[in-house]
């Protein structure tokens, strides 16, 4: 895929400061921005999302090992828990 490059002097403030959010960094006159759009390979987002998996704290993992009809019992309770509606007297 073809890269995109842009000059910083030639960007409006708008786009200027998107980048610079994006990117966490100012940007200078005297820079160019290079954009490349790339396709990863199936293995690579599998990995990616392993990684990421392993990143999660313990408590993301509550629904591990239930089945859905298990999953949906649990959750007919907690919703029936955090039920906050005032009733009208």
């Amino acid at each position: 895929m073809e890269s995109i490059t842009r000059n910083v002097a030639e960007m409006g403030n708008g786009d200027r400061q998107t980048l610079e959010r994006l990117l966490g960094q100012p940007l200078h006159e005297s820079q160019q921005v290079v954009i490349q759009v790339v396709n990863q390979s199936a293995e690579e987002v599998d990995l990616h999302v392993a990684s990421m998996t392993d990143r999660l704290p313990t408590w993301c993992h509550v629904y591990e090992g239930l089945s859905d009809d298990q999953v949906a019992d649990l959750e007919k309770i907690v919703l029936a828990r955090v039920d906050l509606s005032r009733f009208d007297e």
